[in-house]
């Protein structure tokens, strides 16, 4: 179960995302997907910016540095992170 692909320039993380919740935190690896549960509505992009504020802070990285590169308006998306991320994530063991 792997839900990080490497390309040439980035890593993708997929992960399914469980907005409402009464924390964000991270949840386990479920069919290829990292679980995220978001404090915060689905609505008006406020999950997708709690999303990307938690991961950027979990991996020090600039929030600009994480971007949401499909799933906008989905549980499951897939998040753009630099290379620099890589180490970061494996201290996760993802």
């Amino acid at each position: 179960m792997n839900c990080i692909r490497l390309s040439e320039n980035f890593l993708f993380l997929d992960i399914k995302a469980v907005p409402g919740a009464s924390k964000t935190e991270l949840g386990k690896i479920t069919d290829n997907r990292l679980k995220v549960r978001i404090a915060a509505a689905p609505e008006d992009g406020k999950a997708n910016e709690e999303l990307r504020s938690f991961l950027a802070k979990l991996l020090d990285l600039p929030k600009r540095d994480v971007i949401i590169q499909s799933g906008e308006k989905s549980k499951l998306k897939t998040i753009q992170l630099p290379l620099s991320a890589k180490e970061k994530l494996e201290l996760w063991n993802l």
